[in-house]
């Protein structure tokens, strides 16, 4: 299959923004890592116009496919975990081309260091929490406990990807089975969820009061991230913050994060007057004392 892909990544790999090369083959008997793929053809740059490009071949009866990511795109992938498969083709995928050497020290910086990306990733689930909380708590207290129970489930997958990640591990797509060995008190409550004999209004809530227990466990890892890159200037915008080259992972849920931190007192709202007299700007800064003291910079 090798030489069917050759002309199409070798093209690829003579333009100078292409940082490497990875091919990634169907194994039988191991589960789907190659998107129901025989084949998958990684092409990672440095930046393009259109950062996810995929197109899809077929040759006899085998068909493949190829992406061609930007950098920014495959960081995004391993800090947020949207694509899971990407680890995996990171690890075990054939290298076909490397520019400097550029996929062999990712490699070596995911075997060698088990908390590669660790803090922005427990910052993104974290927040993921939070909002999955916020909402399911509104629908509880509304009586829409069909839709809150959603909202608990995915509550619970996101404290099963915290506890995974504090362990220096990656999430899996059976992300309980490695729950279950690591963290069994996360797992008894997904157990609660499904099979308490509770009515679902109880059972509800006796979850919320121990998920809203975990989280307080938990801010101190949670927040760590935002906050340490708070502390690169004094004063920040919302827009700023959105637009921060790490930030921006945490998408639509870094304003429930920050107002949760603000509850907390980490983070401090400045009011900066605007040309309107009637209204101010909302800047925030992080609290240097509590913060310095509670990570010990």
């Amino acid at each position: 299959m090798e030489y069917i892909l050759r002309p199409i990544y070798q093209e690829r790999a003579s333009l100078p923004e292409t940082l490497g090369v990875i091919i990634v083959k169907k194994v039988d008997n191991i589960e789907n890592i190659t998107d129901t793929f025989d084949c998958v053809l990684l092409i990672i740059v440095k930046e393009a116009e259109v950062p996810v490009f995929t197109k899809h071949y077929l040759h006899e009866n085998q068909k493949m496919v190829m992406h061609v990511i930007t950098e920014e795109i495959l960081n995004k992938w391993l800090f947020i975990g949207t694509k899971k498969q990407v680890v995996d083709w990171i690890f075990n995928g054939k290298i076909m081309f490397d520019r400097n050497e550029y996929l062999v020290n990712l490699r070596t910086k995911l075997h060698e260091e088990p908390y590669y990306g660790r803090k922005i990733k427990t910052g993104i689930q974290f927040s993921k929490l939070i909002r999955r909380v916020m909402e399911g708590k509104d629908l509880f207290n509304r009586g829409n406990f069909l839709d809150a129970y959603s909202n608990v489930t995915e509550s619970l997958h996101h404290l099963a990807r915290l506890s995974v990640l504090d362990k220096g591990l990656y999430p899996e797509v059976t992300v309980w089975s490695q729950v279950k060995k690591i963290q069994p008190e996360i797992y008894k409550l997904y157990e609660e969820l499904l099979f308490s004999k509770e009515s679902l209004e109880k059972k509800l809530e006796l979850l919320f009061l121990a998920i809203e227990f975990m989280i307080n466990a938990r801010t101190h890892d949670g927040a760590q991230h935002l906050l340490e890159t708070m502390l690169e200037k004094d004063l920040w915008t919302i827009q700023e913050l959105h637009t921060h080259k790490e930030l921006r992972f945490y998408s639509g849920d870094l304003e429930v994060l920050i107002e949760y931190l603000i509850d907390k007192a980490y983070i401090i709202v400045k009011p900066i007057d605007s040309k309107n007299q009637t209204i101010q700007h909302r800047s925030y800064t992080v609290d240097k004392k509590l913060v310095e003291l509670e990570y010990d910079l």
